[in-house]
């Protein structure tokens, strides 16, 4: 089958991506095959090929927004072949720690991801954990499916984490993937968004959405803000968005990976109960929660598709910021 493999991390320009020729892997028990119709381009792809994470497997193929229609499953397995599922980045916990058993599977330490420990969608087929993917809604095509899998499911598990209050004001910095769906499921919640970012055209898409302004990534914000999300990972953003907040507001910070942050001065920064957050993965009941929300919102997906021989062009047009919205592969 056609692949694409990280043989060594390197920064984009360098072409980490290289293409293989592998054999369709078979399934274990509990586990699925399944032929890959679409699979977004997620930003936690790109950290991986550059080396922002490290090498887990070495040569992986990144993708971990994957819709598939099942092939054949293994002994144990729920679904069978012909069924469409989703695919996303968490792909295994131990389901024994203290934190599965709390409910907190995304804190797992023995946690196993999709596209980083095993290989993901960036080829004609790929292999999943049965328990760890998801019924997908009739309603939500293929392409569309895609980035819900990783972008809407983190972007949903982030904007829960910033506790934003009923009809308050949300300030999101980015407007990629995962925050133009976010930003949606608050906008039909009540809330008021603000955007910053540095891009004009994702400016033009955040107020098509509905947001209420949008401007530069440090450009002063019309109204106190009640909550924020960074999506972008610059920490350079994280005092900007922290001094837009209100007595009390929470900053949630959503990505897997993040530069270093500035020093933050308490009296502009933190005081009052101002507080940062962090987003570490997400739990199954995140994604099935988003999904169904987004299919009954009739969720807005700004798509771009490449095929599959076009992997590494997309993934460098992400790093480039050369379109707004997700990319998704259409093999």
């Amino acid at each position: 089958m056609r692949a694409w493999a990280v043989r060594e991390p390197t920064p984009i320009a360098s072409g980490p991506l290289r293409r293989a020729d592998r054999d369709v892997p078979p399934p274990g028990p509990g586990e699925l095959l399944v032929r890959v119709l679409a699979c977004g381009v997620c930003r936690t792809d790109l950290h991986v090929a550059e080396g922002d994470l490290p090498v887990h497997l070495p040569g992986v193929t990144p993708g971990h927004e994957i819709v598939g229609e099942v092939v054949e499953a293994g002994a144990g397995a729920l679904y069978a072949a012909g069924d469409r599922v989703g695919v996303a980045w968490l792909r295994g916990t131990c389901g024994a720690c203290r934190f599965c058993r709390r409910g907190a599977e995304n804190l797992c330490p023995y946690s196993v991801y999709t596209g980083w420990d095993a290989h993901g969608g960036y080829a004609e087929y790929a292999v999943a954990v049965d328990a760890y993917t998801y019924a997908l809604p009739p309603e939500l095509d293929d392409v569309r499916a895609a980035p819900l899998l990783c972008a809407g499911i983190i972007g949903y598990r982030a904007l829960r984490r910033a506790a934003l209050p009923p009809g308050g004001r949300l300030g999101i910095w980015g407007f990629g993937g995962s925050a133009h769906l976010a930003a949606q499921i608050a906008i039909a919640e009540g809330a008021d968004v603000h955007v910053f970012t540095r891009s004009p055209a994702a400016r033009e898409l955040a107020r098509d959405l509905g947001a209420s302004w949008a401007g530069g990534s440090f450009d002063a914000s019309p109204d106190p803000l009640d909550s924020a999300i960074v999506f972008a990972p610059a920490g350079g953003l994280v005092p900007a968005a922290l001094e837009r907040l209100d007595r009390g507001g929470t900053l949630a910070i959503a990505g897997i990976h993040l530069s270093d942050v500035p020093s933050l001065d308490y009296q502009r920064h933190l005081f009052q109960e101002r507080q940062v957050r962090s987003v570490t993965a997400n739990t199954r009941a995140d994604g099935e929660e988003f999904l169904r929300l987004a299919a009954r919102l009739g969720v807005a997906v700004t798509t771009h598709p490449y095929s599959l021989d076009e992997a590494d062009r997309a993934l460098a047009d992400l790093a480039a910021d050369r379109f707004t919205g997700a990319a998704v592969l259409v093999p």
